[in-house]
């Protein structure tokens, strides 16, 4: 496999495995709000988030952007914790607002989660002093592991609140209720105090 094709396969390897339930967490709490009519609007908010991490991932490989990794790897766990609890005020799901918060929310907590993927991929890269292609696959293959978990997010919705009938608002309630619990015990778990 060229190196291309295995920067994609890591990059997507790091987001969907469940041992970075971190990332999965955080992209579950910030979609879970929208359902497969809302698609335009998930686009938009998730490549707010791409933006944001894409961003802070390159400044850190390159070595423009240095960080504290204990207050990092603290912060995305609040980062969660944050959008989870901003679900909670969703009441009404007409969303209006053409730049809604979360938005921006998804804009710099991507900041901070790209700082999280720059360690695992500074651990990895060549010392062939070229690698942009590596960077460019890498952060492809988190975008692909990230809309693999939309979709997932977006079809358990779909069967719970059209299938089963469940309460929107109450499935936004339950889902994001898991998702604050575990963030909150591995922000307190990681708190660099």
């Amino acid at each position: 496999m060229n190196d291309f094709g295995l920067f994609f396969e890591m990059g997507f390897e790091h987001i969907a495995d469940i041992k970075g339930i971190d990332h999965i967490l955080f992209v579950a709490a910030l979609c879970i709000r929208y359902q497969f009519a809302d698609w335009r609007k998930l686009l938009w908010l998730v490549t707010a988030f791409t933006i944001g991490h894409s961003l802070t991932l390159a400044l850190s490989v390159f070595n423009v952007l240095n960080y504290s990794t204990v207050w990092i790897e603290f912060l995305i766990p609040v980062t969660i914790v944050i959008t989870a609890l901003s679900n909670v005020f969703v009441k009404k799901f007409v969303f209006k607002s053409r730049f809604p918060l979360i938005y921006f929310f998804a804009l710099f907590f991507g900041l901070i989660h790209g700082l999280g993927f720059s360690n695992y991929l500074k651990s990895l890269l060549s010392k062939s002093g070229n690698i942009v292609p590596e960077l460019l696959a890498f952060n492809l293959g988190l975008e692909a592991g990230q809309l693999l978990i939309v979709i997932a997010i977006l079809f358990i919705s779909l069967i719970f609140v059209n299938l089963f009938k469940v309460s929107r608002r109450e499935f936004i309630l339950f889902i994001t209720g898991g998702i604050f619990a575990l963030a909150l015990q591995m922000a307190l778990e990681r708190h660099p105090f």
